[in-house]
This record gives structure tokens, sequence and C-alpha cells, in this order.
């Protein structure tokens, strides 16, 4: 059994090498979107799409003015892609990366640190399609939407430890993939995504034990102008200080385990 403090060692290099999980990313866009004309953009093609077919259907159905409904759906949209897509892909992430893992001497943590950049910078071109709906909706720009800056590292700060307890866990129990991708669904239907709290006719309560709300809110709130609440960042901030000491626990017992399981 090795130390605690081989535990701390390897998320310390893993920070400090955060290039490396940079150019592990790049690498990742780069082959997936290889002779490709329009590369990561073909993802906010997709959004935009998926925007103006939802925007004007549902804003029809749940009675909402669309120059309030759109801008709501698109920011959701674009969050949700980004907090879907790391929790589905950390799952298998360290059997993905295991001849890496077998033969490269490098920190685990790299690789969950990667996952969470690539799906950054997916959300940041994504976030033209929020840009141009704004502009046509005319949402207001103040010094509210500054608050997006500390939003988006308080959820980078969850997703990075919600990477490393799902990739270990996915490296156990290889139907965990599967499994989050089952319910990943309903899960959407009943997150803020094509709506806020505040629109809903009925209580929100079940909502409120939902953590993909506060996740969602905390970036969504000030792209639209608006403060989130105080709950959403003390959940947020509990939430990456408790989550990351399971992530540290998750990492300390399945370190010398991992190669093995993969």
């Amino acid at each position: 059994m090795h130390s605690y403090s081989a535990t701390f060692k390897d998320l310390r290099e893993g920070i400090q090498g955060a290039k490396v999980s940079f150019h592990i990313a790049k690498g990742d866009i780069q082959a997936r979107y290889r002779r490709s004309v329009l590369g990561p953009f073909w993802q906010s093609l997709a959004t935009a799409v998926g925007v103006v077919g939802l925007g004007l259907l549902w804003s029809q159905l749940l009675n909402i003015d669309r120059e309030k409904f759109i801008p709501t759906l698109t920011a959701g949209l674009i969050i949700w892609q980004m907090l879907a897509g790391v929790l589905i892909e950390s799952c298998g992430l360290f059997v993905r990366q295991a001849s890496i893992i077998r033969n490269v001497v490098m920190p685990l943590s790299v690789h969950p640190m990667s996952i969470v950049i690539r799906y950054v910078v997916n959300f940041a071109h994504s976030l033209i399609v929020f840009v141009i709906v704004a502009v046509f909706m005319k949402i207001e720009v103040n010094w509210n939407t500054l608050l997006f800056i500390p939003g988006l590292l308080l959820v980078m700060a969850n997703m990075l430890w919600l990477s490393f307890a799902f990739g270990v866990m996915g490296a156990r129990y290889r139907d965990l993939e599967y499994g989050v991708a089952s319910i990943m669904p309903m899960l959407f239907l009943i997150s803020p995504v094509m709506y806020r709290l505040e629109n809903l006719p009925f209580s929100s309560m079940i909502l409120e034990f939902n953590p993909f709300t506060y996740l969602i809110e905390v970036l969504r709130a000030p792209m639209l102008g608006h403060v989130p609440s105080l709950t959403t960042y003390v959940v947020l901030v509990v939430g990456a200080v408790v989550g990351w000491i399971a992530a540290f626990w998750f990492l300390h017992k399945a370190k010398l385990r991992l190669p093995f399981w993969i």
C-alpha cells in the first residue's frame, strides 16, 4: 500500500503538468475531426439546429415567450453537453488510456484533466451559438456577466473530481459507463436545461436536490445577465471540497490496482 503522500504527489504533478493534459486533449480533438472541414464547429452547428427546433416547439408547448425561452434553452443545452460528456466519457477514461498508463510514467491525474479540458474547449466553440442568440434576442450584458468566470472555475473543479471518481469506478466496474449513459436522458428531463426554476408552475423541490441544477445555473445565470443564488455557490463549493476528498481516497485506494483492472 503506497502512502497518502504519493497520492498527493500524483495530484500535484498532474496539476503542474497541465500542459501535458492540454496536449492530450488537443490531440484527441484533432484525431476526431481529422480531414473535417468544420472540425469542432460541427457540434456548434448541431447545437444551433437543436436550439431552433426545440426553441420554436417548446416555447409554444410551455407557453413561454421565445425571447426568454430560446436564450435559456441555448445556454442550458451547451452547458449540459459539457457536463454529460464529461460524466459519460470519464467512466471509460482509464480503460481507453490503458496502453499509456501501462507503458508511460506519468501522473494518473493527467487523464481526467485532459477530458475536462477537451470538453471545456468544445463548450467554448458552442458559446458562439449563444452569442449569436444573445445578440438577436438582445440579452443584456452587464457586470453580472463577469460572474461567468468564477462559475466556470467552480464547474471545472467539480467536473475534475467527478472525472476522477467515475474513472476509477468505471475501471473496476465496466458496466458503469453503459449505466450512466442510459440514465442521462432521464437526468436531462429532470434537470433545468430547457427552463429555469422560477419559470416552473409547480414546486421545484425535487430539482433542488439535483446537483445538475446548480452546475447549470452557476453558468447560465451570468450568461443571461443575472446573479446566481448564494445557495448555488454554497452547494458547489461544499460539493467540490467533499468531492475532492472522495476523489483523493478513490485514487489512493486504486492507484496500484488500476493497471491490473484495465
